[in-house]
């Protein structure tokens, strides 16, 4: 195998955002529209076999590569797993092979939808899943997640997004902004394809409903992320060769140079011949199995079928409009608390920024100005007080006292006085970061 190029130190941090800004804006577009769910994690180890023997690359020349490619189709299967050291949420937004619950109203009631992405990829945050994915350009892609005897899918083709859950045969539409009021809410709703060309295209993106955004769903969206934190907290290098899907790629090591990250180093496997990112691991400082783990194990960049992107609601289908769904939301929403609101929007407040780099953190102000509540105070039951305090650990400084939560990647301090301090840094980052803040 061909020796490979030290790490990189802060001298060539510049040549390194620039290549890593040109890679985020040339990743695959895989993320669908409607794919909603904060943070989430894919993939289990996958096993890469054999140490192919590349030419020599730089860093920088890995990180142009990936800049250079311009990966628009491509199909194949992603297996996923996500490992915060918290408990399985399986069933507890409605499980992918269950088919119930999601987007359920408070009641039980059919509000909402149990396809909502919103409610459905929130399963993505622990556990272990495979997702069939295929893209064609910007303004096709399919992620399927598949469960042991059904399906639970997403497909954006043109103005149309569509969630199916095979399991409560329940689907979910959403378009652009201005079409989806044409449309009913029956299961003779047709295909997207057929809505797509008869709809007259913006130019602002697709309206997917509550909570829709673009989230990470292959290696290459996880790549872009972690290429945006290359600055002079960081060192990177090219670490060897690995075969990724039967395909040989190149190693490219992300890590912190800061001490206090609890990220202990990131890998990006990136494709020798396209560039493609093709398996990303994020390994947590504390050692042990990666915390967010996301590779191909079968790819293939051909242009998919362009019925791969064709979706009509099966006979029987009952199918949620977003902006119906939308509309429910509100309502719910507007029957209680505070003057006809449940929240209020003016309880939020922006972040203060602490540090930076891999050991910035975030404070932030409860709503309310109080912390959570405390042994004796009675403000929730005993048993329920209990429970509290085991999640968390008790800390005091000179910010008085509070709870530190806890996962192998996130952590959070909670001050008796309300204030928030959250970052993927450590227990002791915390507490000095409230101290000083005091």
């Amino acid at each position: 195998m061909a020796p490979y190029e030290p790490e990189k130190d802060t001298s060539e941090a510049g040549e390194l955002r620039a290549g890593r800004r040109k890679a985020a804006r040339y990743a695959v577009p895989i993320a669908v529209a409607g794919v909603a769910a904060a943070t989430i994690g894919l993939v289990p180890a996958l096993a890469t076999s054999g140490d192919p023997d590349l030419p020599k690359v730089t860093a920088q020349e890995l990180i142009e590569k990936i800049a250079a490619s311009d990966t628009q189709q491509l199909s194949g299967n992603v297996k996923i797993s996500t490992d915060l050291g918290l408990p399985s949420i399986g069933g507890m937004a409605g499980g992918f092979g269950g088919g119930g619950g999601a987007g359920r109203g408070e009641d039980g009631d059919d509000k909402g939808s149990a396809a909502d992405p919103k409610s459905k990829l929130m399963e993505l945050a622990s556990g272990t899943h495979t997702l069939r994915v295929a893209a064609d350009g910007p303004d096709k892609q399919k992620v399927s997640v598949l469960g042991d005897a059904s399906e639970y899918s997403v497909i954006h083709n043109g103005d149309d997004v569509w969630a199916y859950d095979s399991a409560s045969n329940e689907a979910y539409h959403a378009t652009e902004k201005g079409t989806s009021s044409n449309t009913g809410s029956s299961s003779s709703t047709g295909s997207s394809s057929e809505k797509g060309s008869s709809s007259e295209k913006g130019d602002k993106g697709h309206e997917t409903g509550p909570g829709a955004k673009d989230v990470p769903s292959t290696p290459a969206d996880f790549a872009e992320q972690a290429l945006k934190a290359v600055d002079d907290t960081t060192s990177v290098k090219v670490d060897g060769t690995a075969q990724v899907a039967g395909r040989d790629a190149y190693r490219l090591v992300i890590k912190p140079k800061q001490s206090g990250s609890t990220v202990g180093q990131i890998t990006v496997a990136v494709d020798e011949k396209t560039g493609t990112p093709l398996k990303f691991t994020l390994t947590p400082a504390s050692g042990g199995a990666a915390v967010v783990d996301a590779g191909f194990t079968k790819v293939d960049f051909d242009k998919p079928s362009v019925s791969t992107f064709d979706f009509t609601p099966p006979k029987g289908t009952k199918v949620t409009e977003a902006d119906e769904h939308g509309k429910e939301g509100r309502d719910f929403r507007d029957k209680g608390g505070k003057d006809g609101q449940e929240f209020d929007k003016g309880d939020l407040n922006e972040p203060k920024i602490i540090g930076e780099g891999w050991s910035t953190i975030a404070e932030l102000k409860l709503p309310g100005g109080q912390g959570l509540p405390t042994a004796g105070s009675g403000d929730v039951p005993p048993d329920a007080q209990k429970l509290l305090d085991s999640l968390g650990d008790q800390v005091e400084g000179k910010f008085g006292s509070g709870t530190v939560f806890s996962t192998r990647l996130i952590n959070a301090l909670v001050t008796d006085d309300g204030t928030v301090y959250v970052g993927a840094v450590t227990k002791d980052a915390l507490v000095k970061a409230a101290n000083d803040a005091h």
